[in-house]
């Protein structure tokens, strides 16, 4: 089979395409025919820097759409031929994927193999975000980085619906900006150093969820900009600075929390918690509450384009690699 490999890390010109052994799934595992693979920021970062990658050569990618190609010993309630998402813990850059049987999911009625793509990472992170991290209540406020993002496109239009008072976005660009105005944001700011313009735009009040995906000086911005009583949650490190640290000193003067999430480790740790999120946020795709527009599409030996564009920070939406669809 196809699949896209780097052998060592560096930019996007170290993603080959290579023919390799088609993987046959183990012990409670499920192989995928693959017809679209999400990009997802964390695939840049373990080409660049081997995030989550244990060992070289490695395909990276962790979400797929497509039907299912062999079960393996213990895997119930899907069959051959059934179209279905997942997320992998990489090697979805590849014609097909293995998936654990717990990250597997039936799509919902109405939603197609392209759309479910954009799916397994993005909708189930901006719905824990949200509800069952951030526990947003109707009539709070909300900051999100990155707002004209993937995770952030969908942010926007789940707070929205489910009853944030106000929704701020953080971009990098004007026609970002733009972008989330469109989908669900209230009021966005361009560039760093934005926890000022958040505390004028709310009366001095600030925010009482902030969302960040970046860390490093975008982390304590997002702390800055908090209400009395309000919650920070980080869910990445997109600035690859040294791992946040916060303590008594910048809590417990408005009594602030801050907690973490990554869809990758709750689903190694807790997949049943994973699939309870997920059900519930595909059900928001399934009834129109919300929608991802993919905004570039590539083929599978064009991954280092996808890489590219997401690398430039000009691109908004999803990307996808069109494998077989």
């Amino acid at each position: 089979m196809r699949a896209i490999q780097f052998q060592e890390y560096g930019g996007p010109e170290v993603l080959r395409v290579v023919e390799t052994s088609t993987p046959e799934p183990g012990p409670g595992q499920i192989a995928v025919d693959v017809a679209y693979t999400g990009v997802n920021f964390a695939d840049l970062k373990a080409r660049a820097e081997g995030y989550r990658v244990p060992s070289l050569p490695y395909v990276p990618g962790l979400e797929v759409s497509g039907r299912v190609r062999a079960l393996g010993a213990g895997v119930e309630g899907f069959e051959v031929g059934q179209e279905v998402a997942a997320l992998t813990e990489g090697g979805a850059y590849a014609e097909v994927a293995l998936a654990d049987g717990t990250t597997v999911f039936a799509l919902p009625d109405g939603v197609d193999l392209r759309t479910a793509a954009t799916l397994p990472t993005v909708l189930p992170t901006a719905h824990a975000l949200l509800h069952e991290v951030g526990r947003l209540r109707t009539g709070e406020t909300v900051l999100v980085q990155g707002a004209a993002g993937g995770i952030g496109t969908v942010v926007g239009q789940l707070a929205k619906a489910g009853g944030a008072g106000a929704v701020y976005g953080v971009v990098s660009s004007e026609a970002k900006a733009k972008y989330a105005l469109e989908h669900g944001y209230d009021e966005v700011f361009v560039g760093d150093g934005f926890a000022a313009e958040v505390r004028a735009a709310t009366g001095g009040r600030g925010v009482d969820l902030a969302l960040d995906p970046v860390g490093g000086d975008a982390f304590r911005d997002g702390l800055a900009a908090l209400a009395v009583f309000g919650r920070l949650v980080s869910f990445g490190n997109a600035s690859s600075a040294e791992p946040w640290q916060v303590g008594q000193p910048e809590l417990y003067g408005t009594a602030l929390g801050v907690f973490g999430f990554s869809i990758l480790s709750l689903a190694k740790t807790a997949p049943q918690a994973l699939r309870e999120v997920a059900a519930r946020a595909f059900a928001k795709v399934a009834d129109g509450t919300v929608e991802l527009p993919v905004t570039a599409e590539f083929g599978l030996a064009d991954a280092a384009d996808a890489h590219r564009l997401m690398g430039a920070r000009t691109s908004t939406g999803k990307l996808l690699l069109r494998v077989a669809g």
